[in-house]
């Protein structure tokens, strides 16, 4: 019977696509990790959710994320060739952003997480997402070879993020502004 305990990264070494195999604290490992993070944390907001819209918006994010870790995890000498992260995925989060925008009574203010659950959900995707930025910024300042569309992904994503948050604050009811008034 097949296991998914190995036990190869019993050593603090973990295997990378194409078979290299580095330390589980090495950055490469930090960024496909948090973005792994990330998925898991946009599949609990998204399992709060009962926006059918927003969901699949969502759902369609969370494949592109396994691809970004894919990607992450495939180092330059690997025989193979990793996933891209297309121009046009970029694009389609962009337009996104811009749709939430135009929303009547959005909030452009600084947010107070926690006044509604989904919402808050939502804003610890965010957060996430900025910490996945900023270790991809790390592994990409090392001199290590990454996706080029990555980072302006990650970035237009947490901007989506808090704006699905806001959307979710007008449809909600829910004022969620640091200083309402």
């Amino acid at each position: 019977m097949k296991s998914i305990a190995t036990q190869q990264g019993d050593d603090g070494q973990t295997q990378l696509v194409g078979g290299s195999r580095i330390s589980k604290s090495h950055l490469r490992v930090e960024a496909y990790g948090t973005v792994d993070e990330l998925n898991t944390v946009m599949g609990f907001a998204r399992s709060l959710c009962s926006e059918v819209e927003i969901n699949q918006i969502v759902k369609n994010i969370q494949r592109e994320l396994f691809i970004m870790g894919s990607s992450l995890a495939t180092p330059p000498e690997s025989a193979r060739q990793p996933p891209q992260i297309t121009t046009t995925m970029v694009e389609t989060l962009t337009q996104q952003v811009h749709h939430l925008e135009q929303t009547e009574k959005i909030s452009f203010a600084w947010a107070l997480p926690g006044e509604n659950s989904i919402v808050a959900a939502f804003d610890m995707a965010r957060t996430v997402c900025r910490r996945a930025e900023r270790q991809v910024v790390r592994l990409r300042e090392t001199g290590e070879v990454i996706d080029p569309n990555i980072l302006p992904y990650l970035n237009r994503l947490s901007d989506l993020l808090w704006l699905l948050g806001r959307w979710l604050e007008v449809k909600l009811g829910v004022d969620g502004r640091l200083h309402p008034g």
